[in-house]
């Protein structure tokens, strides 16, 4: 209570948040909450790991496939196999399909990387997602909002 307090002092006095986290929070669709917090000018900016880029790009090409495991904390080793047979990747309760996921964009990633290759440019990894999510070449596969990631 005393953290929200805070922060809307800090909003009514006309400041702003920088928000960091750790972890896969993409699954979790938090791309929601905080795109609109960044429309409203409530969020400065936003510290996290690169996971949370990665894995926001595959649900916005492959949120249908998403598959949510309600009892994750109580799978049994053989359950987990079974998920990965099934080209299902956990995190926490929610499975990313690979082949929805990872596949459709594994082609526009490898054109990316070998176009800088033979250009001689250079990119950290997260400045190639962007590279590909500004040219719009994915645009017709975005199974939710863009407004949203």
């Amino acid at each position: 209570m005393d953290t929200a307090r805070g922060w809307q002092e800090l909003l009514d006095s006309g400041g702003r948040m920088f928000f960091t986290m750790a972890g896969a929070m993409s699954t979790a669709e938090l791309g929601i909450s905080l795109a609109e917090m960044i429309r409203q000018r409530k969020i400065h900016g936003i510290c996290c790991t690169g996971a949370n880029l990665e894995e926001d790009l595959y649900n916005l090409v492959a949120h249908d496939h998403y598959r949510r495991i309600p009892n994750w904390r109580d799978l049994t080793p053989e359950q987990e196999q079974e998920l990965l047979e099934q080209h299902l990747n956990r995190v926490t309760d929610t499975c990313i399909p690979e082949e929805e996921a990872f596949r459709r964009l594994e082609h526009v990633i490898l054109e990316e990387w070998q176009s800088a290759e033979a250009e001689q440019r250079r990119h950290f990894p997260h400045e190639f997602l962007y590279r590909i999510l500004r040219s719009g070449r994915l645009a017709h596969e975005y199974q939710i909002d863009a407004a949203d990631s």
